[in-house]
């Protein structure tokens, strides 16, 4: 059996970016940041922050993009995929 599944949890870091394909199919993009904050050994407070490329397709495109804004908290299901070129 394979899976590919993906959750996120994060803040949106600029305002979703939303465009037409010339077929006519709505297309979001957005930018999620999630960080992870621990204490290591010598007690000092430490943080790792990671970017997600998010895509989105069709009607949900267009609700991410009357809804949500640069800060929104947001959760994303979905496949993770590797691209060449940026879209």
């Amino acid at each position: 059996m394979n899976l590919n599944k993906v959750f996120i949890i994060g803040r949106l870091t600029g305002d979703p970016q939303l465009r037409t394909t010339p077929a006519g199919q709505s297309v979001t993009t957005i930018s999620l940041a999630t960080n992870r904050v621990w204490t290591n050994k010598t007690g000092q407070r430490q943080e790792d922050v990671q970017f997600h490329n998010v895509v989105i397709w069709g009607r949900q495109a267009e609700i991410v993009n009357q809804f949500l804004k640069k800060g929104s908290l947001a959760m994303v299901e979905g496949q993770l995929r590797t691209i060449k070129n940026h879209l």
